[in-house]
């Protein structure tokens, strides 16, 4: 049985990404070889660590952390945002190390934007860890990330599922994940009885209510998000993607990668059940 080839542009959604995971794992599971990879935000940590053979090693530690281990990551003493992403990114080393892009075996490109200049920033060489931290900025949340004499936030505010660094991929198939797809009615994720969210759990805490419902932050980040569904929306029209994975941007909050399990389920579940997808699986066989 050949394996089909693709290039595999990973969206951003906070933690709806850990969807690309089980995306990632069903794809391996049924003959798609991933030659290249093209992120933003979640899509970029995803990508890069599946690209530097670590994954199974960051969903091992995901998988068990619940949300007081995550406000331990969170040092609230950023500038430009609420948290400056040091302790974060020190864990991520502990699991990737000291990875550098070109060593890698699959071509990888995680993609930023540059705010002062208004561009997109691709960075496809170097290390890893600083293109994911560029990456995931995400505005008024982490603190914009220094890199080459730029200041670099989230590529989704330009690009949310950045097909463009794979034109020039030889692979046969490109299959697109956007986290921004239409709500659904009711999220299988969501819980009869909520427990507490991270939300409220930050506020108990005394961390400034920003982040609370209805908050300044909450506010903002949920207008980031539409801003995000649009643009992807027109980025997918002018530039589609032979395969492409819409998943629900209701399917779960920004901050809820307690639900990590669920989640990876969820995208693996996607896959099963995508009509496009089980066609050219047939084709390859």
């Amino acid at each position: 049985m050949t394996k089909k080839t693709i290039s595999l542009v990973l969206g951003s959604g906070g933690a709806r990404g850990i969807v690309h995971i089980g995306i990632i794992k069903w794809l391996e599971e049924h003959n798609y070889e991933i030659q290249s990879i093209s992120g933003c935000s979640m899509g970029a940590l995803v990508g890069g660590f599946y690209a530097a053979g670590k994954l199974d090693a960051y969903v091992e530690w995901l998988e068990t952390i619940d949300i007081l281990d995550m406000l331990k990551l969170l040092d609230f003493k950023g500038s430009g945002g609420f948290v400056s992403g040091e302790k974060l990114m020190q864990k991520l080393h502990s699991l990737v190390g000291d990875a550098k892009i070109e060593d890698l075996n699959i071509k990888f490109t995680a993609v930023a934007t540059d705010i002062d200049a208004q561009k997109e920033v691709w960075i496809n060489n170097g290390s890893l860890l600083d293109a994911i931290r560029a990456s995931i900025s995400l505005p008024l949340f982490f603190t914009p990330f220094k890199y080459q004499g730029k200041r670099l936030v989230d590529g989704g505010v330009l690009n949310p599922v950045p097909i463009a660094p794979t034109f020039h991929d030889s692979t046969e198939l490109t299959i697109s994940v956007n986290l921004g797809g239409e709500s659904i009615g009711k999220s299988p994720l969501q819980e009869d009885k909520p427990q507490n969210s991270i939300q409220k759990i930050i506020n108990k805490i005394s961390i400034p209510d920003s982040f609370t419902e209805g908050g300044m932050y909450s506010v903002a980040n949920k207008s980031f998000e539409a801003m995000q569904s649009s643009i992807a929306k027109m980025k997918l029209a002018a530039y589609p993607s032979d395969i492409e994975l819409d998943i629900p941007i209701n399917l779960c909050g920004t901050f809820e990668f307690n639900k990590a399990k669920e989640l990876i389920e969820y995208g693996y579940n996607f896959c099963q059940q995508s009509v496009e997808l089980k066609e050219y699986h047939g084709k390859s066989i």
